[in-house]
């Protein structure tokens, strides 16, 4: 929806919502973020030289780069990109002017054979998130790849492959496990001991039937947008309770936006996943998640309020804002490139393999609505998928 269309009475109750849900500092770059989007320019902007410091390439500078990695990045480091890329020029222009680029281009090898580049953040458009990934690999790169990571399982065992064979840096851009609320939830979840019930109910946008989301290359809303809360489920369960997993789906008209998910995991833990998009939701993205584990018994809203009930102890936790861990999940992904920043292969490549498969084998369960049974990433599956690709 594009907000700079509607009413001036519309846009100023938006923006006062939006400050008492996000803040005056988050409301104003979203509300950037939605001129940004539409921006043409006459003369291309030149822009000064790049910060000494400035190591970063953005692929892909659309309204989420722009108000989420591009905003982060500046508050919390400085004027670090050095090269923002997009293939519509203006975006990429806009972005780099914003935020203090070195430069701008619609040529993804300019950022990604940069040589003063060590980290690149992929938001580019879906399809071509594992493709931008795998040459900036294979370029010695750090990749931040926003979600989906892959839109089908060549690409995913590509990616995988490529991780391997250059002993990749890679972290993905589902930010919510990285949440203040999310964390909590999951800390007091961990310290119970059998199975669990999950049950995510999620109000999302109604897209255009043209929206780009819906081309056959993209992937649609499972790809889009579902893949959020299966990786959320994902991390709840603990790694050696997960598989093997089941899924079971419920669709309505549409396989990938009015539907209903279930999986069972290995030690017994039931989740649910209800995602509906109906209509314009005017606070943006509604969720609410109730869980039951042992003693203790969550629910949370938006990200904002967390209620927790452990026997006869009651936790209640309230932010002045919601929290999706956009920003702690964009400094995760900087922490690579410093000193600090070391990550084990062999569990990387599980975790992107696993929480790919996930959500790819959702998307196949409702579109063929049938029962799938998930089994954990192996070395050998991977050679097993390369085998049957090549």
């Amino acid at each position: 929806m594009d907000y700079t269309k509607e009413s001036l009475a519309f846009r100023v109750k938006k923006a006062l919502r939006y400050i008492r849900l996000y803040g005056i500092r988050r409301t104003l770059v979203k509300i950037r973020g939605q001129y940004h989007m539409c921006r043409k320019f006459d003369d291309l902007p030149k822009l000064s030289s790049p910060a000494a410091n400035a190591h970063v390439g953005i692929i892909g500078c659309g309204n989420f780069s722009f108000s989420n990695i591009a905003y982060y990045l500046k508050k919390n480091y400085g004027c670090v990109i050095r090269g923002a890329m997009d293939i519509d020029i203006n975006k990429a222009a806009s972005l780099a002017r914003e935020y203090g680029a070195g430069y701008y281009t619609d040529k993804s090898e300019e950022v990604i054979q940069d040589e003063n580049i060590d980290l690149i953040y992929v938001a580019s458009n879906h399809a071509t998130h594992t493709e931008y990934a795998i040459a900036a690999l294979q370029a010695g790169k750090a990749v931040h790849i926003e979600k989906p990571h892959c839109v089908n399982h060549d690409q995913l065992v590509c990616l995988c492959q490529a991780i391997k064979e250059h002993n990749g840096k890679v972290a993905l851009g589902f930010n919510r496990p990285y949440s203040t609320l999310g964390m909590t939830m999951a800390e007091y979840l961990n310290k119970e001991s059998g199975s669990a019930m999950f049950n995510w109910f999620v109000a999302g946008h109604e897209i255009e039937p043209d929206h780009w989301y819906f081309h056959d290359e993209e992937g649609g809303r499972v790809l889009g947008n579902l893949c959020h809360w299966t990786d959320f489920i994902y991390h709840l369960v603990p790694p050696e309770a997960r598989y093997p997993i089941v899924i079971n789906p419920t669709v309505s008209e549409k396989t990938d936006c009015d539907i209903a998910v279930t999986y069972t995991f290995g030690d017994g833990t039931i989740a649910i996943i209800t995602f509906s998009a109906k209509g314009h939701t005017f606070e943006g993205v509604r969720e609410r998640f109730s869980a039951h584990k042992g003693n203790t018994l969550i629910t949370l809203d938006d990200f904002r309020t967390l209620k927790i009930d452990v026997l006869d102890k009651v936790i209640k936790k309230k932010l002045w804002s919601r929290d999706h861990g956009h920003e702690q999940n964009i400094k995760r992904s900087y922490s690579m490139v410093r000193p600090e920043g070391d990550q084990s292969t062999d569990s990387l490549l599980s975790y992107i393999w696993e929480t790919g498969d996930l959500f790819l084998k959702t998307k196949e369960a409702l579109e063929q609505q049938t029962k799938i049974t998930l089994q954990a990433y192996s070395d050998d599956l991977l050679r097993q998928q390369s085998t049957s690709n090549s």
